[in-house]
């Protein structure tokens, strides 16, 4: 300290100065050894925090799981968003493998063109995309593979399902943890799977089945089940209609034990009136509500969902002729009536329903009901007799009464129910107990149920999703809209362990300016309206000096007259003003708002380093008054 005493203030400064620029180095060395997995998420959806579905997946490896993630620089160079996604999707894995003790193990590879390094990504069968002009290709996708060489891949990370990113990697590495196809057991009253119904002879199976052997087992289930097997998964119910009390207590008595189930239900199934071929044959309605009771749902009897926004355009004979009208009980359903957040309906971009029902909720069940698919608030509830005994489409239209609620037309149901048959397994006629699952009753669920309801029979079958096409001697099938991809949705999400089922969309990394936005916007179409009113003096400017051209031409090379010359100069001349003009506009609105993101990147990254500046100087300013104030009263009281 004396040594010190003894250097003037210019020395002393400098050795603090050279001290805090070492204890800045080791403090940020001590916290990369020491808190190298510490972090702190203060984004809005907590995007950089492992949720606990995902921890629970990764726990549970048994067996270590090798991740490759190709990224190609070039690829990053030419778009940024890319760049930006590619760390997104480092950071997280080095998470994972950080929470998975080691089982997890993670690489980048940076493939080049002609590298061995590529030649591993294709056989992998990552999707390349061109980088530059010389046709040199970009790799951005990801291949995993256990200890038994089940392989998993990402072709290609789009940006676009980032908000599902966590969910996409969880089930990759779920999935190669169990390597082994679910099974789904399919229970159907419609020849869906192309068996017999009522007698009618065999049938061709539908097309959603073969996309659904794409990813699963399928096991058909007779009408009359008494037990549901053990090997299922999940059971995929479709127009529960006839089932006896039996059937659907196995049913119950599955979902209540831990099975999960999608079903499919409708109170007007138009497909089942084409395919029974029987003149005059009415659609029966599905009667599955004293199950759907105990999960919290109940399909409104007898009512049709009907949307005039979403009404589908269909050709109608209006008298003596044919015309196209809205058909508001077809709809054509997209982003805005599905939950965002949701995985299973997260990425679908159409769904073509046809004389949906509407699933209400019923209270007391001590479920968790969550709206998956809506109408929009234009809705109506419509009498299915309306539908039954042939709709007439125009009339439809004209007595549409729009309300302002939407209506539920898919749910996820889950939480801690109690089952349907309250005095246990039901008996025979004659009261004796009947020979039903083997198993002793269970009146109350031990974990969370987890069923999903669609009000809708019809969007299954081809007609409204697929179009089939002949092509030189084969079938071309192509979808038209997303409902097999719904349902292959469901199917997976169910089918997963319950850390699966419960992660759902995080947010995106990327926050824009969301005011700076609204304010372009609004600035946009000020200038716009501005830009649009030039416009037309412009055109109209330019026809008038056609026509004085035309005119002067017509004159067969007559001189023009003085004043014939004059209004033509006149008319160049306010052409060129009011594209000088134009240009101004143009101009004033890039510069606009190029100012208004410059003031706000300013805010947003400089307004805080000033404003601690300003503060450690006013404290600097008041620490000192306050010493020299302290310095005169000791001076004061010395001099007393």
């Amino acid at each position: 300290m004396r040594f010190l005493a003894q250097l003037d203030r210019s020395a002393r400064a400098l050795i603090v100065l050279v001290l805090a620029v070492a204890l800045f180095f080791a403090v940020n060395i001590f916290s990369n050894v020491v808190f190298k997995t510490v972090q702190v998420d203060l984004t809005k959806d907590k995007l950089f925090t492992l949720s606990d579905g995902t921890l629970k997946v990764l726990v549970a490896l048994d067996e270590p799981i090798d991740v490759r993630l190709f990224f190609t620089r070039a690829l990053g160079e030419r778009s940024p968003q890319s760049g930006r996604y590619f760390n997104r999707v480092r950071e997280l894995l080095l998470q994972y493998a950080a929470a998975s003790d080691g089982r997890l193990r993670v690489s980048f590879e940076a493939p080049e063109p002609f590298s061995a390094t590529e030649d591993r990504a294709v056989a992998y069968g990552l999707e390349a995309v061109p980088v530059n002009e010389a046709g040199d290709q970009g790799f951005f996708g990801l291949a995993a593979t256990n200890s038994t060489d089940d392989q998993a891949i990402v072709p290609f990370f789009n940006t676009e399902r980032e908000a599902f990113l966590e969910y996409d990697l969880t089930k990759l590495i779920h999935r190669l943890a169990n390597p082994q196809k679910k099974v789904v057991g399919l229970l159907s009253t419609l020849p869906i799977d192309g068996n017999t119904v009522s007698g009618q002879p065999q049938t061709e199976r539908w097309p959603l089945v073969g996309r659904i052997l794409d990813f699963f087992q399928v096991l058909p289930l007779p009408t009359d089940v008494r037990k549901i097997p053990d090997e299922i998964d999940v059971l995929l119910i479709v127009h529960p209609v006839g089932l006896d009390r039996f059937t659907r207590y196995a049913i119950d008595q599955f979902v209540i034990s831990g099975g999960r189930a999608l079903i499919f239900v409708d109170p007007v199934a138009e497909v089942e009136a084409a395919i029974s071929q029987k003149r005059g044959f009415r659609p029966r309605g599905s009667n599955f509500n004293m199950v759907l009771a105990a999960w919290g749902l109940r399909l409104a009897p007898g009512q049709v969902a009907g949307d005039i926004d979403a009404a589908r355009r269909v050709n109608v004979r209006d008298g003596t002729q044919m015309r196209v009208a809205d058909y508001v009980a077809w709809l054509g359903l997209d982003e805005k009536n599905f939950d965002q957040s949701d995985v299973v309906t997260g990425d679908i971009g159409l769904l073509n329903i046809a004389s949906a029902g509407i699933l209400d909720t019923v209270p007391g069940s001590g479920a968790i009901v969550t709206p998956l698919i809506t109408t929009g608030v234009r809705s109506m509830r419509i009498a299915a007799d309306k539908i039954i005994n042939g709709a007439d489409v125009i009339s439809l239209v004209k007595a549409f009464a729009p309300g302002e609620k939407k209506l539920m037309i898919a749910a996820r149901a889950s939480g801690l129910t109690r089952s349907a048959f309250r005095d246990g397994a039901p008996r025979n006629r004659d009261g004796s107990p009947a020979s039903t699952t083997g198993q002793p009753h269970v009146s109350v669920a031990k974990s969370p149920v987890s069923v999903i309801v669609v009000a809708d029979v019809d969007m299954l079958h081809q007609r409204f999703w697929l179009d089939i096409n002949d092509s030189m001697g084969q079938r071309v099938l192509v979808p038209n809209a997303n409902n097999a991809d719904f349902v292959v949705n469901a199917l997976d999400n169910l089918s997963g362990s319950d850390a699966l089922i419960a992660l759902r969309g995080r947010g995106e990394s990327t926050r824009p300016f969301d005011l700076v936005l609204e304010i372009r916007r609004q600035a946009e179409r000020r200038f716009r309206d501005k830009e649009q009113e030039l416009r037309e003096k412009l055109t109209s400017a330019q026809n008038r000096l056609n026509e004085r051209l035309s005119s002067g031409r017509g004159q067969a090379g007559a001189v023009l007259r003085a004043e014939e010359k004059q209004a033509l100069d006149d008319s160049q001349v306010e052409m060129f003003a009011i594209r000088n003009e134009l240009r101004d506009v143009q101009h004033e609105l890039r510069k606009d708002i190029e100012r208004l993101e410059a003031w706000a990147k300013f805010l947003n990254i400089a307004a805080i380093p000033i404003l601690l500046a300003l503060a450690t100087l006013c404290f600097t300013v008041v620490t000192r008054l306050r010493r020299r104030a302290r310095m005169r009263a000791i001076k004061a009281r010395a001099a007393a």
